[in-house]
């Protein structure tokens, strides 16, 4: 992983070995109780299904610095060597709801010394620790091999922010619905195993010796609950004085107790069984979407964007923006009714309305817009106010159906 290895990096990393202060006031690990959220299946599949849909986010950078172009076109297709960018993204989504906490490394170029990508760290492989006054993050590739970087440099996105200023809390008020979850699943399984165990009960006409009693099980289990019983037929000696079957009925946990902790689940991470099994409609995912997949496009773009440009960069217009068509869930009507209405007034270019029906795009002649050529420009005079009407401005004539008339007109 010495990729991820730049000079600066590795001559902090020797200095860093030999003395390492570990700050007291947080803990020296980052990790997630005992079990973890990732482990049960109910809270894998909301993590999933959040994950999933993050992954399909779309890193734009915005701006008039040079290297943005090819910044950009890194991480939209392969931020590091390891992953591709739906991989970063998912990986980065799954980070940040298990662990309340997603660390983002920026990779740097040793000849330009630019940023050239981007890699996820997971908390439980990190550790805060000072050297000559200053705070470093260090991380573990998992090989034995560790690297350090200046903490102020790294991205860091957290959920649950409360105690502490630099971190997340953890998942321990989550604790006894995983507790209930597990016990649910224990409870099913033993109730399934424990009503299918025994079959028949017999009582002996005689006393006889526990060995004696084992023997007799395992004739009267050979004998007429084997598969050389094809007829069906139980048959039995005077030594049994008395035979009864036992009507197996598997035992489950009522049905009313498992929706409550379903329902913890889903309110914990803040999704629906629709949402899990993809059954949603537009209006459904519309909810979705702004209470979980923005407020996370949100704090990607600010945390992105103050990690790879400088205030004197971000105050000259440079930014990271993860944007999405939040439209694909949209049924086609509902689809054709935004398009319609928002190209011929100047909001949609060809190509936006074309990745709304998700179909391929027209190049760069395809990010022109145009407007309906009956639209006015409305204009003020000096000294009006908001409530007055002011001077109207015909820009074009309003259209009046002769043939070869244009719709619409370029701006």
């Amino acid at each position: 992983m010495a990729i991820f290895k730049t000079r600066e990096t590795k001559k902090i990393e020797r200095a860093v070995n030999d003395y390492f202060g570990v700050l007291t006031a947080y803990q020296p690990r980052f990790t997630s109780f005992e079990g973890s959220v990732y482990e049960m299946e109910l809270t894998r599949a909301a993590i999933h299904s959040f994950a999933k849909h993050c992954s399909k986010l779309k890193i734009e950078l915005k701006g008039s610095e040079q290297h943005n172009k090819a910044l950009e076109r890194v991480l939209q297709t392969k931020p590091n060597p390891l992953m591709d960018t739906k991989k970063y993204l998912y990986r980065l989504a799954t980070i940040y709801k298990v662990q309340n906490n997603a660390y983002i490394s920026p990779l740097i170029d040793e000849t330009t010394g630019r940023i050239n990508g981007v890699y996820p760290l997971h908390p439980s492989k990190c550790q805060l620790v000072t050297y000559d006054g200053k705070l470093f993050l260090r991380y573990n590739f998992g090989n034995n091999e560790y690297g350090a970087i200046e903490f102020e440099k790294v991205g860091r996105m957290c959920q649950f922010q409360n105690k502490d200023e630099l971190f997340g809390d953890n998942n321990n008020a989550f604790h006894p619905t995983l507790e209930m979850l597990h016990a649910q699943n224990q409870a099913i399984t033993e109730g399934v195993k424990n009503s299918a165990a025994l079959r028949f009960i017999a009582m002996l006409g005689q006393v006889i010796s526990e060995k004696d009693i084992e023997k007799e099980r395992k004739s009267f289990r050979s004998s007429n609950l084997g598969a050389e019983n094809n007829g069906g037929v139980l048959l039995l000696d005077s030594k049994y004085k008395d035979v009864k079957q036992i009507q197996s009925a598997p035992m489950y946990v009522d049905d009313k107790q498992m929706k409550l902790i379903r329902e913890n689940v889903f309110y914990y991470f803040s999704t629906n069984e629709k949402i899990l099994t993809n059954t949603f409609n537009s209006s459904e995912w519309q909810a979705y979407y702004e209470g979980e997949v923005e407020p996370f496009a949100i704090e990607g773009s600010l945390v992105h964007t103050n990690m790879i440009y400088t205030d004197r960069q971000i105050a000259n217009g440079n930014k990271v923006a993860f944007t999405t068509n939040n439209l694909q869930y949209a049924s086609t009507e509902e689809k054709l009714n935004v398009v319609t209405q928002l190209f011929d007034r100047g909001y949609l270019t060809h190509n936006q309305g074309l990745e709304i029906f998700n179909m391929p795009t027209l190049g760069p002649e395809g990010d022109r817009r145009f407007v309906r050529k009956e639209y006015a420009l409305q204009e003020y005079k000096e000294g009006d106010n908001a409530n007055q009407t002011g001077t109207t401005v015909q820009v074009h004539e309003p259209l009046d159906g002769a043939a070869g008339t244009d719709p619409s007109e370029e701006v």
